[in-house]
């Protein structure tokens, strides 16, 4: 009778352990299969993400080389250091021979007319220089000294003498528009910024003349 018992306690133990057995290798199944799907969404993601930002640069890429409207080019300008005025064919100036100082263009707001020469050499280092006359609104004007001081390789000052109320002008690049809401003058930012029209890509922005 004894051993009987001990028989059906040996055997239901036997049915506990494989049961446990069961029942863990059921759980390793489950973790590995939610391992297997996180990882497949991870790598989803990182496959999305890689081509989302693929295909924001070959955007970027295709709207940097597409052509702007209204923009004004000339090209052969030259380079050489002078101490004289120069006499420039397009108001304001884009290029051409100029003071051997640059204005300090990074992020600078100047509320006086700026040496066309000095102004010259800093479109010389890629920055963009956007003037304004007294045709601007005085809106524009407060929204184009936001947007100056937000992005490196820029300057902005008055020019009277233009025939725009708005201009912008990077090497050998202009355009004029009406108003600052334009959606032109971020593109023309983005595309001619440190652009590849720069004679001097990466040249000091700084250091410079600050009148």
């Amino acid at each position: 009778m004894g051993s009987s018992n001990q028989k059906s306690k040996n055997a239901a133990r036997r049915a506990r352990i494989e049961e446990l057995r069961r029942a863990e290798q059921a759980r390793e199944r489950r973790n590995r299969l939610i391992t297997i799907g996180v990882s497949v969404v991870v790598v989803a993601g990182l496959v999305a993400g890689g081509y989302t930002l693929w295909s924001a640069g070959e955007e970027k890429e295709q709207a940097a080389a597409a052509p702007i409207e209204g923009v004004k080019s000339w090209s052969d300008l030259s380079q050489n250091h002078v101490t004289t005025a120069v006499d420039y064919p397009m108001t304001p100036p884009v290029g051409g021979d100029h003071n051997q100082i640059w204005v300090n263009c990074d992020k600078q707001v100047y509320t006086n007319q700026l040496p066309n020469e000095n102004a010259v050499h800093a479109l010389e280092h890629g920055a963009v220089w956007i003037t304004y006359n007294d045709e601007a609104a005085e809106a524009d004007v407060e929204q184009l000294t936001d947007k100056v001081e937000r992005t490196t390789y820029t300057f902005m000052s008055p020019y009277e003498e233009q025939s725009s109320p708005i201009t912008l002008s990077a090497w050998g690049h202009q355009l004029n528009v009406d108003s600052a809401s334009d959606a032109r003058v971020q593109t023309f930012l983005d595309k001619y910024v440190q652009g590849e029209q720069t004679p001097e890509p990466g040249a000091a922005c700084t250091g410079g003349l600050a009148p």
